[in-house]
């Protein structure tokens, strides 16, 4: 990872190097659509009312704004509108399903099962409940990054009372069983929950027929705004009870206090409706720039993909390279990844790649390449050229 000091005098420097840099670096953050800007924007300097002020036309207007966006959002997932919950992102949803939910139920057990891979949002929490008194089984995965179902199965207890396993994984893109994970926790009446903020924005996303019981995902991850995320709990077959972990005012039927940001909901929501809109052309866009990365690269004696081919996003491409080719020098010309963004203060081996049974030289030669709407296939032409010629 490169950790750049920004500096009042490097400013300009930095600017330039921005604007010269090819983005493939998508599952950190996305850019955020135009369209979108153009709907945050009214909402700072016209319609700046608190949705919360239920006596005059600012706050009407705020408040409509917001009814709209839960619409398109729960339009997106396929859910009721009271089901979802604004939160400031993915990592807040985690937490308050997590931890609200672990309260919420403590009373009939304390087991949580998750998994290895899963992102340190996930795992950190995890380490969190169990200083306040939660069992936590963390599965294995095989060298393609899938969990066993039948380690799932035998892990399950009396006392369990939550199974935590995400949609896709943020480095290596690779999509879990999720319906066969929900029908296994269904047949023990425990609580399903999926951190899916690298699946919705990329997949299909249906949550009834994918059968998740409480889902945390994110605007950023989607031409949508940083700052704004939501947490799906379902109210029937089964309802999802939680605990509230921010109080004050009871915002949200009791579940997330604290004054909506209406402008970055707004936007959350046009983030949801284009993406609905043209699932089918950038699924298959960003699908045919992936696709044509790989192949062109599969040639280079030593190369292996990392993770599962058949099981995985649309447009995430984790590679393992020979030592002879110093990928690193690409990034004065390229924007990727070695790993999680969320994780870059942290030094240490991929934990995902490591579970998946990658040794530390070969984690050291990974490199995640995730690409966007906005990308072209001479941009992802140019890469390839640049990396044969290493």
């Amino acid at each position: 990872m490169f950790i750049y000091i920004f500096k009042h005098d490097c400013k300009d420097n930095l600017l330039t190097m921005i604007n010269n840099l090819i983005y493939f670096d998508n599952n950190a953050t996305t850019k955020v659509d135009k369209e979108v800007i153009e709907t945050i924007v009214p909402f700072f300097d016209e319609n700046y009312g608190n949705a919360a002020s239920k006596l005059h036309a600012f706050g009407w207007v705020a408040q409509a704004a917001v009814e709209k966006a839960t619409q398109q959002i729960a339009k997106l997932i396929n859910c009721e509108e009271s089901e979802i919950i604004f939160t400031s992102g993915a990592t807040e949803s985690v937490n308050l399903a997590l931890k609200g939910i672990f309260e919420a139920y403590k009373t009939k057990g304390n087991h949580i099962i998750t998994c290895k891979t899963e992102h340190k949002a996930v795992l950190d929490t995890c380490l969190d409940l169990e200083t306040k008194g939660a069992q936590i089984t963390y599965l294995n995965v095989d060298k393609e990054g899938l969990i066993n179902l039948d380690e799932l199965k035998a892990a399950i207890k009396p006392t369990t009372i939550l199974v935590s396993i995400m949609g896709a994984n943020n480095e290596t893109g690779v999509i879990q069983p999720l319906e066969a994970i929900s029908e296994i926790c269904n047949s023990k009446n425990i609580i399903f929950f999926s951190d899916a903020t690298q699946f919705v924005g990329k997949e299909r996303c249906d949550v009834n027929e994918l059968g998740i019981h409480c889902m945390a995902f994110s605007a950023h991850k989607m031409y949508g705004p940083k700052g704004i995320g939501a947490l799906y709990v379902r109210r029937k077959n089964p309802r999802v009870n939680l605990i509230e972990q921010i109080n004050g005012g009871g915002h949200q039927n009791g579940k997330r206090s604290g004054t909506l940001n209406v402008p970055l909901v707004a936007g959350f929501g046009k983030a949801a409706e284009i993406f609905e809109n043209n699932f089918w052309e950038m699924g298959a866009h960003v699908s045919k720039l992936k696709n044509f990365f790989e192949h062109q690269l599969l040639d280079i004696e030593g190369l292996r993909i990392n993770g599962s081919t058949k099981h995985r996003v649309c447009n995430t491409s984790n590679i393992c390279f020979p030592k002879n080719k110093k990928i690193t020098s690409l990034l004065n010309k390229f924007a990727f990844s070695s790993g999680s963004a969320c994780s870059s203060a942290n030094q240490e081996p991929s934990h995902v790649l490591t579970a998946m049974g990658l040794g530390d030289e070969e984690i050291k030669n990974s490199f995640r390449f995730s690409f966007g709407k906005n990308n072209t296939l001479e941009e992802v032409k140019l890469i390839i050229e640049e990396i044969i010629n290493l």
